[in-house]
């Protein structure tokens, strides 16, 4: 036996994974098709879009920016989370968007596939709630004012205050 070998930490990533930032509009259908599987009885998917108002303001369009190197690197460690709490999930695909989105557009979307339904929910949410709360991924929120002008500011995870 060696002395002082330490086990290397495994990887509980999957060529399968899917880790995207972009400006081209997200595409239901191609995550979907990232995360299915033959061994999955479920796909979990949760798509974030730009909503028509908030806190009772009208909304114009929300901005948004990425540190991508890290985002990505927080994606892959969601989906290694992931892995070690639900390890029957085989698919993990996270894609989010930049740059300005108007109303109805897809802002994020994340797939999980696993053979069974409650680990597909609890690691969606999982992955979604955390990277809501981790991210360097940064929203800029325009709202009519009484006036009809538009004003932007920065917006904060509200469970991060």
């Amino acid at each position: 036996m060696l002395k002082n070998h330490k086990p290397s930490k495994v990887n509980h990533l999957s060529d399968e994974d899917s880790f995207r930032i972009s400006f081209a509009p997200l595409s239901l259908e191609e995550v979907y098709a990232l995360a299915d599987d033959s061994a999955n009885g479920a796909i979990a998917l949760m798509s974030g879009t730009v909503r028509e108002q908030t806190a009772g303001k009208p909304v114009a369009y929300l901005d948004y920016q990425a540190y991508e190197p890290m985002a990505i690197a927080l994606f892959q460690q969601i989906a290694q989370q992931i892995r070690e709490q639900w390890s029957p999930v085989n698919r993990v695909v996270i894609h989010h968007r930049i740059g300005r989105l108007q109303i109805g557009e897809i802002s994020v979307l994340v797939a999980v596939g696993c053979p069974h339904r409650s680990e597909a929910f609890a690691a969606c949410q999982y992955a979604i709630d955390t990277l809501k709360h981790n991210a360097p991924i940064w929203k800029k929120e325009a709202s009519f004012t009484p006036n009809g002008s538009i004003e932007a500011n920065w917006v904060d995870c509200p469970r991060c205050k």
